[in-house]
């Protein structure tokens, strides 16, 4: 196998074995600071930790149906501002939906996008969700358009994460 399609392989979230019979992967994306342009080849198939207390904007790629899957894992509940996840210019959209826990222990709640303008999450550490442990998943799954799954928990007047700001 040449070192490009391994490469490859890897990048894209397949794990390999070695000639051991060990599995390798590639470690987490470590983020603390204010901002964080996604790539392709830096954090497409990887988990990205986003552990900003004062939040972290995010700009994925441009989508362009490649099937690249980000994931991002909050490491850190926000405690001030928001973590942002944005797309990159004004014509691409996200489609999905948002599963919030509630804290009223008999609540689960859900949120759609709104297919056509739906271009930014945000989580703000309370209604929105940006706890510790919340997990977002977007897929660069068709030209224009990133399929979105949220994972979060919420406090208060729970509201939906999705919104139109690009």
């Amino acid at each position: 196998m040449s070192n490009k399609s391994f490469y490859s392989l890897v990048n894209e979230g397949v794990l390999l074995g070695d000639m051991n019979g060990s599995v390798l992967s590639t470690p987490p994306v470590s983020i603390t600071g204010a901002t964080l342009t996604c790539t392709k080849d830096v954090h497409a198939g990887r988990t990205t930790v986003i552990s900003a207390v004062a939040g972290c904007a995010v700009t994925l790629p441009a989508a362009t149906g490649t099937g690249s899957v980000y994931r991002f894992i909050i490491g850190s509940t926000i405690t001030s501002n928001s973590t942002t996840i944005k797309v990159a210019n004004a014509t691409d959209v996200m489609s999905g939906r948002a599963y919030v826990v509630s804290d009223n222990t008999a609540a689960v709640l859900g949120f759609a996008t709104v297919s056509a303008s739906s271009d930014t999450i945000t989580l703000n550490g309370t209604t929105t969700g940006g706890i510790i442990a919340d997990h977002i998943e977007i897929i660069d799954a068709i030209i224009g358009t990133f399929a979105v799954r949220v994972f979060t928990a919420a406090t208060g007047t729970e509201a939906t994460p999705f919104s139109a700001t690009v």
